[in-house]
């Protein structure tokens, strides 16, 4: 009968752990409470962890784990109608126990592993079966390193099964086509973007706007299609010959910064000029259009690799003073607001083409988006990698896969060993395709400049 109820599966999966690490996505809800309200149909168990691995990374031998502290019994509360909420029921934070684990080696390293035992320690306590991890690619790293970590001990150790589902509004990492949350962001995003063109349009200015996407540009170009944005541009975007260096400086001693040889380091930089003339070419097409308004969407990604002349022209003396450089020379990105530096200058590249003077005003958005009440779709998209998740576990028995959904939205189980670049213990990006998908639409979508 097509109307038959799933089968309860005979499963030795008892009690199962969810947490929920890094940004907040759209329609994180109908991800936990499907998940959650499958396995309670089975029988099992479910431990909401609150606040990511804030709780369990802390934890030390004789501590007690307590209810409605650190974790919810998802399987006790009654979750109807919390599919299509806002927000994330359990909590989110960034702690990350597998963050001094970047090398095969550090797997068997007792320091580096520390963290991780915690976590293992901890689940143990409450004599869980599974770990059920719902993030990014820094999520999905985490759990493939706690599955690996796992793999290290005596045969007869006891193991604890984990299970990935992916969340990443920027849709930026190998082994998903869309993930939940993306459609509603594109949704909010586009609906601002749109709001901004009728008032360009009004007023006859630009708008600049600065768009989440750090590594891959795909919320910034959907939000852009949708938006009717006049350029929307990635770091995909930028070519081999818009990249230079500098020598890294630290913006608070002013010192060049070295490594263990003394040797000072360089960052990549993107030629801003350059790309500061692609931009004005967009827009002096659209004067010879009678078009004198527009919106511009950039992705942030871009800010991390400005010239540190220009990063010191987007914030105040104290922020510039505080900003840290990583390993790679790169600034913290959400610190780094670059749109309006990035509308003064093409504002003046646009007088010195003998243009008038054209407003170009400087805006970012982002954070608005994370905690959206889902659109229907994402509500589909999340709960069927909910209920993927008890599939891959009871009706699959499998370990070490993340789920995520393809044609039909129907679900897929990649190995974490697939998705992770195991020379690096770190999981592979995946930018925007140049020349396909959603970045050739934007760049019919756009008025075509002649390269000159």
């Amino acid at each position: 009968m097509s109307l038959k109820s799933p089968q309860k599966t005979t499963s030795d999966v008892k009690k199962v752990g969810i947490l929920f690490s890094g940004g907040p996505a759209p329609s994180a809800n109908a991800v936990i409470c499907s998940a959650a309200e499958c396995f309670r149909r089975a029988g099992i168990q479910v431990y909401g962890f609150l606040n990511g691995y804030s709780h369990l990374v802390d934890f030390k031998p004789g501590d007690q784990l307590n209810e409605n502290v650190d974790y919810l019994r998802l399987d006790k509360m009654n979750l109807e109608g919390r599919r299509t909420e806002g927000g994330i029921l359990i909590g989110s934070a960034r702690a990350n126990p597998g963050k001094s684990m970047d090398k095969p080696e550090d797997l068997t390293n007792t320091e580096a592993t520390a963290p991780m035992k915690r976590v293992y320690d901890a689940l143990c306590s409450l004599d869980l079966d599974v770990l059920i991890s719902i993030g990014g690619d820094d999520t999905l790293t985490t759990a493939a390193k706690f599955k690996l970590y796992q793999d290290t001990f005596p045969a007869d150790a006891r193991r604890i099964r984990v299970i990935h589902l992916p969340k990443t509004i920027d849709n930026d990492y190998e082994g998903i086509d869309f993930t939940f949350g993306f459609f509603t962001a594109v949704d909010f995003l586009s609906k601002q973007l749109r709001n901004l063109l009728f008032d360009a349009q009004a007023t006859k200015c630009y708008y600049i706007t600065q768009l989440m996407g750090r590594k891959a540009a795909w919320l910034s170009y959907g939000a852009a299609i949708a938006g009717e944005a006049s350029l929307v541009i990635g770091l995909e975007d930028i070519s081999d010959d818009l990249w230079s260096e500098e020598k890294t400086v630290n913006p608070k001693t002013g010192e060049v910064v070295t490594d263990e040889n003394g040797v000072p380091r360089k960052r990549r930089i993107v030629l801003f000029d350059r790309l500061i003339g692609r931009i004005a070419d967009t827009v002096e097409e659209r004067i010879k259009q009678g078009k004198d308004y527009g919106v511009i969407a950039v992705a942030e990604g871009i800010g991390e690799y400005l010239p540190l002349e220009e990063i010191r022209c987007c914030v105040s003396d104290d922020e510039y003073r505080s900003l840290q450089p990583d390993t790679f020379g790169h600034f913290p990105v959400s610190q780094l607001k670059f749109s309006s530096r990035l509308g003064r200058l093409i504002s003046a590249e646009i007088q010195k083409r003998g243009y008038r003077k054209i407003k170009m005003s400087g805006l970012q958005f982002g954070y608005e988006c994370r905690c959206q009440a889902p659109c229907a779709f994402d509500v589909i998209l999340g709960s069927q990698l909910g209920s993927g998740a008890y599939i891959a576990l009871v009706e699959e028995g499998l370990n070490g896969v993340m789920v995520s959904v393809g044609k039909e939205l129907g679900l897929e189980f990649a190995k974490f060993e697939d998705l992770i670049n195991m020379s690096r213990l770190r999981a592979y990006q995946r930018p925007l395709r140049i020349g396909k998908g959603l970045h050739k639409l934007a760049r019919y979508m756009e008025e075509w400049v002649e390269e000159k």
